[in-house]
């Protein structure tokens, strides 16, 4: 008579998850909670902007008769009329003027102080980074009088400037959005410029390539990303650039578009509703071009993020 000894059972081969670790990194509570947290900031953040844009359609003496909180008095005549009362085309062409030389003037500048400091080392390398960083620690206002002293010292032809020197004239504002644009820029793409293959260089070395070959045809293509990522930026910046404007330009007719919007404030009172029409209209420009460098800017600001 034999004797079966019991087998153990065999462990089936479809493993349970195993569970999450409660409290971890990423447990449901914690997650949840993020959640919650993410979109209350991002209606807080939104709320002015979606109440601005909805009063911006909505005639004054009705909100005024009615509230804010009403709803009604649609009209399209405030964009009419802020576009009229601020003379957004002639600031427009100022704020083009102004910012498509000092955006382009900005990149081409820092992308070549970057290629320096990525490709070459010599003793200097960190202290000339440093030097450009340092112009995005001062505050604008701290150089106030000097740069404004010279630039009233700085002769420009008649043809360049009606008041004979830098002040009053778009040159001023070009040169002191790169001089302080510059510093970040240098800072972005020479750590972006590090990461590209020092194989490709030497490649290019044996082939009788020069340095500015090397540059030009070898690394702009590459950092393309980077390049439209920090344009997106500095259009922007640029673009709603107030304080210099206010500082170096004395005529009406040369202020950008922000500087604009203090013409459809009223001696006595301010309709808010022209204000938000005009404010939208102001912020259009630089939505047109967020969307249409969308893909390259995420594609920039992720490089590196993961491996392989």
């Amino acid at each position: 008579m034999s004797i079966e000894t019991p087998t153990a059972p065999v462990p089936s081969r479809t493993a349970t998850p195993a569970a999450r670790t409660e409290g971890g990194a990423m447990s449901r509570p914690r997650g949840t909670v993020a959640t919650v947290v993410v979109a209350i900031l991002a209606l807080v953040w939104l709320f002015p902007l979606a109440w601005a844009l909805l009063n911006s359609f909505r005639d004054y003496g009705y909100t005024q008769a009615n509230g804010y909180l009403s709803f009604g008095g649609w009209t399209l005549d405030n964009y009419r009329q802020s576009w009229e009362q601020g003379r957004f085309g002639l600031h427009f062409k100022n704020s083009v003027i102004i910012t498509v030389p000092a955006v382009l003037l900005t990149l081409w500048l820092s992308s070549m102080v970057a290629f320096v400091l990525a490709r070459f080392s010599y003793r200097f390398n960190l202290t000339l980074l440093g030097i450009f960083l340092a112009a995005n620690l001062l505050p604008p206002q701290a150089l106030l009088i000097p740069v404004f002293r010279l630039f009233r010292e700085i002769p420009l032809p008649l043809f360049m400037s009606d008041s004979g020197s830098m002040l009053n004239s778009f040159w001023s504002l070009i040169l002191v959005n790169t001089a302080f644009q510059m510093g970040f820029c240098t800072f972005v793409l020479s750590n972006y410029m590090k990461t590209l293959p020092h194989e490709i260089y030497e490649s290019a070395m044996l082939d009788g390539a020069s340095v500015w070959r090397q540059y030009w045809q070898l690394t702009m293509p590459l950092v393309r990303p980077a390049l439209a990522a920090l344009a997106t930026l500095q259009v922007t910046w640029v673009y709603n650039e107030f304080f210099w404007a206010t500082v170096l330009l004395q005529q009406g007719d040369k202020f950008p578009i922000t500087s604009a919007l203090n013409n459809l404030r009223g001696q006595f009172f301010t309709d808010t509703n022209l204000v938000a029409a005009g404010s939208v209209v102001v912020a259009l420009p630089v939505l047109v071009v967020f969307f249409a460098l969308q893909k390259q800017f995420v594609s920039g600001l992720t490089l590196g993020s993961t491996k392989g």
